[in-house]
């Protein structure tokens, strides 16, 4: 992360202000919401997950047991029940 001189960008009445709560200290100012991106959105982490919980769902449904799925994708039987739950939340009626 770069730091950019506050003189350069904000009017100094602002500065002034500022300086009210915090004198001389860094300070980090983030982003709108609106312009944030969620987790896992840039990187695809998120696809890829949701992608896995279809399959993992698809598999339970095919009759395989929780155990063998848990085991193949490296999670706990407790995760691939929360996730089966999740999808069958969200399957439509």
């Amino acid at each position: 992360m770069s730091y950019i001189k506050a003189e350069s960008v904000l009017p100094q009445n602002i500065i002034e202000i500022i300086q009210q709560y915090i004198d001389g200290e860094n300070i980090y100012i983030p982003k709108k919401s609106a312009g944030r991106a969620g987790w896992g959105e840039k990187s695809g982490a998120k696809k890829e997950l949701k992608q896995r919980d279809v399959l993992i769902y698809r598999d339970y449904l095919d009759g395989e047991k929780v155990s063998v799925i848990a085991e193949r994708n490296f999670l706990s039987e407790k995760s691939i029940w929360r996730i089966i739950r999740k999808m069958k939340i969200s399957e439509p009626a």
